[in-house]
Order: structure tokens, then sequence, then C-alpha cells
């Protein structure tokens, strides 16, 4: 099963975790100064290292040869970045379970990165880290004494090394405390952002906790620093959720009615989705809805999407007509046994 159906560590609060290095090859220009034929040179580079893709049950596949619908169904899972699809020829290797899936080309050589549901950043770190070292055996990195690895964009130098949760934070957010928060996060050198990264809301109460900074600290000081602020709103999300049971009656009244639309409306928006599945995500860790268990919300959660969902029925859709597939999607999924 795909890892984003999964329900993980502390997934009450954390839906998950990715960790990823950016890389440059030596003896190439950065991506941005390539022609086709240099960036066919690097894919080449790879795609010809049959043992070492064989070894993480990677397989290459070209974005030229996906149709747009793939490339954006991508893009929903956070599994490649839009600026990937402008690359002039890019790439992924990606394996089955699609927790393991290394950008060629994007604003760097390589992005490579390892997923996982709930808050695993020191455990897929480690994958990570084995990755990195095998492929630093058949390649050559772009590397400097004085400032570590380098990179196109200066705020990637260093360690090259980016670490991401990301984390459901209704309570807080009803309860206004969520901003005092961000402040706070900010000024430790880290990010909390929409669920698509950088300029992007807080869709469905989703938030994206990432590191800052690359160069000057080591990869375990950002995983540490992820790990506390991630555990203290682990916690502080933990007792907002407590004090919204003050009114249980009313909080688990329209907990349910949003599961009763969700389950039986016949045309639904994306963004009635959010809402609806924030609330049901809260309910079920609270105990206070038992129609539904995580997994089936985290399919929703998925083929709901305006690309997935196309992807799942297999054809372009309108928007009008998205509202009505994304109905039936879901009484499939709810009906599964």
């Amino acid at each position: 099963m795909n890892w984003y159906f999964n329900e993980g560590k502390d997934g009450d609060i954390v839906i998950s975790s990715r960790v990823r290095f950016a890389r440059n090859i030596q003896g190439f220009n950065y991506t941005n100064n390539l022609n086709k034929t240099k960036l066919e040179e690097i894919l080449n580079i790879f795609e010809n290292n049959k043992q070492l893709l064989k070894k993480y049950g990677l397989k290459l596949l070209r974005l030229e040869n996906m149709d747009d619908i793939t490339k954006a169904s991508l893009v929903e899972k956070h599994l490649i970045s839009i600026e990937l699809l402008k690359s002039k020829a890019s790439a992924i290797l990606i394996n089955d379970e699609e927790n393991i899936c290394i950008m060629l080309n994007e604003e760097d050589h390589l992005r490579i990165q390892v997923f996982s549901a709930g808050f695993e950043i020191y455990n897929i770190y480690e994958i990570l880290n084995n990755i990195d070292d095998e492929f630093g055996k058949c390649i050559t990195y772009q590397y400097n004494k004085n400032y570590g690895y380098l990179t196109s964009c200066p705020s990637n130098v260093g360690t090259g090394f980016r670490c991401s949760v990301m984390l459901h934070l209704p309570a807080l957010q009803l309860s206004r405390k969520l901003n005092k928060i961000i402040d706070i996060a900010n000024n430790l050198n880290i990010n909390i952002r929409g669920a698509y990264g950088e300029g992007t809301n807080s869709s469905g109460h989703m938030y994206q906790i990432s590191n800052k900074i690359t160069i000057g600290v080591t990869e375990k000081e950002i995983l540490d620093n992820i790990n506390n602020i991630v555990s203290q709103l682990i916690t502080l999300e933990r007792e907002e959720r407590n004090n919204l049971l003050k009114n249980k009656l009313q909080l688990e009244d329209n907990i349910n009615r949003k599961y009763g639309i969700l389950s039986n409306a016949k045309i639904i928006s994306s963004q009635e989705i959010n809402e609806y599945i924030s609330y049901i995500r809260m309910g079920i860790y609270m105990k206070l809805i038992d129609k539904i268990d995580i997994k089936k919300l985290n399919k929703i959660g998925i083929y709901t999407k305006v690309a997935c969902l196309q992807k799942y029925f297999g054809k372009v859709l309108s928007p009008n007509e998205r509202d009505v597939y994304r109905a039936r999607v879901i009484k499939d999924i709810l009906e599964e046994k």
C-alpha cells in the first residue's frame, strides 16, 4: 500500500514526514544553465545504473512520457514540485510504495526525498542518508570544504538538507493561538506554512513545518530543532482538543453532520472536502465518530483531489463534473470492505 494511505506515529496530529537532500553533479552547470542535451546526460547517468536503482526498488520515469493529469497527481501527493514540471528534461526515480521519490533536473540535479506517514523524521533520515551515500559512490557531488554541498539556490548550500512535517492543527487554529506560535517558530529558524509550502494557505487546518537554514547547522541539529517544535505543537494541539470537549455535544453534532454530508452528498466541492475531512479526522481521534476509519479518510483525501480524481476515473473532467465524481469516489471508498 502507498505510504500516504497509512496511519503513522502520532497520527492524530502528524499527517506525514519528509526529508530530502539537494545535490548536484560535478562537471555539470546548474539545471537553469543546461540545454536539453546536457539535462538528458544527467538522466542517462541514472537510467544506465540498473544495479543502483534495483537496490532501492526504483524505476526511472520521464515526465515527458506522462500525461498532464498524472504529473498533476504527483504534485497533489507532494511527491514532486511544480518547478520540476518546468524542466526541459526531467524524471523521477520512484519505488512502488512511493515513499522514495528522487527528482532529477529540478532546481538541482537531484532532490533525494524520503517520506512516511506520521512522525518519523529520524527513521526516514537514516534511509535518506544511506541512499545519499550509495549515490555518492557512483557520482561525484559538487562540494566545497568551506561551504559544504553546493546548490543552485544559496538557501540550500551546506547540508542541502530539508526536513518537513505536515501537521493537522484544527484546535489551535480555531482557538486563534496559532499565530503566536508561528512567530516563535520563525525566530527559531523554523517555517510554518500552508500545506503546499510558501505562499499557500492552511486549507483543512494543515500546516507544513520545515527548517529555514541548511548552512552552519548539522543535519542532526536540524532534525532536533524540528523534533522539538513539532513535539510542542503536538502537545498544544492535544490540550486544545481537550478544551473543545467542554462543548462535547455541540462538537460531536458538528462532526457527525459533516460526515452526513460527506457520505450522502451527490455533488461536493474540493473546498467542502477539505473542511469536512479536517473535522472528521479530528473526530475519529477524539472518539466522537466511529462510522469511518482513518485509512478510508486518507484515501478520500487523496482521491478527491482534482488530478487524482481524474486519474481514478481515467478521464478528463470539467469543474462541474468533478464535483459530481468527487461524491461518487467517496461512496466507492466508504463501501469498500
